[in-house]
């Protein structure tokens, strides 16, 4: 009877590995309109075997999605990389037929994603913002106070480099325009000419559809996450600009805030959230991978 009755448990227990969750079901992740993936600053698309959202868009892909990874200059304002960004955006609806697309931006990769969402709605159906510079960082407001004009130099020479090692030699890099984009004043400014989903309340939400595009966010709040990280003791540091708010080392939490607020305390830092480095992640919270797969099959359910 025992020996019956651990066959019929062992089956069992083999037919329900064999179901699949709903997470890693075909078509889970697989959107109406095409992903687009945008990097923040000192970003790239992909270096040798590294991809700056790493192991992001096959995994999205494997749910279905048709997924685009952008590259804009590592370092230069929001405007410029906004621009550079509309014209990939045509050149993917141009080649896949779709209507619009769906942003997602890391850090400066957000203000990216909304200033072509401002300008051009009718090709944008939803943006994404993780870990996004929506209302500036205490870090740029800091190092414009305190770098000398020598380091926006040496800023360049590096912005140009990874570039150039991504396969996009000639976008053209201004390190010190981009830390006056990224800084609580450059970003007021850029909020007074592109608001769609901004909050209008400290540390509150912003409309979560305009000009018919879907508003999203989501951040991390957790510096120093992984002993294993060598990026980690970096973050610590710089997250001592905030005097103690939430942050995850290079945004404030409430900075983060765009459109509908998904949550803005994940155990993340800054460069978990885009699962980096290279994989090396807090091991007690959600995958930074899955995240992005609940979101696009969130965007999946609005249709989008």
């Amino acid at each position: 009877m025992r020996h019956r009755f651990l066959q019929c448990l062992t089956v069992c227990l083999m037919l329900f590995a064999a179901v699949p969750s709903p997470a890693s079901a075909a078509g889970y992740t697989q959107t109406h309109y095409p992903i687009v993936l945008v990097h923040g600053l000192f970003g790239f698309d992909r270096v040798g075997p590294v991809d700056y959202f790493y192991g992001i868009a096959p995994a999205l892909r494997s749910g279905g999605a048709d997924v685009y990874v952008t590259s804009v200059s590592a370092a230069n304002s929001t405007e410029v990389r906004g621009e550079q960004l509309l014209l990939q955006v045509k050149q993917i609806l141009a080649a896949t037929g779709a209507t619009k697309v769906n942003l997602i931006g890391h850090s400066h990769g957000a203000p990216t994603s909304r200033y072509v969402a401002s300008v051009r709605p009718d090709l944008v159906a939803s943006v994404t913002s993780v870990g996004g510079v929506n209302q500036g960082s205490r870090v740029a407001d800091v190092l414009i106070g305190a770098v000398p004009d020598v380091t926006y130099g040496v800023a360049n020479a590096v912005s140009g480099l990874i570039s150039f090692l991504s396969g996009s030699p000639t976008l053209p890099q201004n390190a010190r325009a981009a830390a006056v984009s990224l800084s609580t004043a450059g970003t007021a400014a850029f909020n007074a000419r592109h608001p769609e989903g901004v909050p209008t309340t400290a540390c509150g939400e912003g409309a979560y559809q305009v000009n018919g595009v879907y508003y999203f966010s989501w951040s991390g709040a957790k510096p120093l996450t992984n002993v294993l990280d060598a990026s980690d003791p970096v973050l610590g540091l710089t997250s001592l600009a905030f005097n103690g708010a939430k942050n995850d080392g290079l945004v404030s939490s409430c900075s983060s805030h765009l459109g509908r607020v998904l949550r803005d305390d994940y155990a993340l830092n800054h460069l978990d959230e885009v699962n980096q480095l290279i994989g090396i992640t807090n091991l007690f919270e959600t995958n930074p991978v899955t995240l992005y797969r609940q979101q696009a099959n969130r965007l999946q359910g609005l249709g989008l």
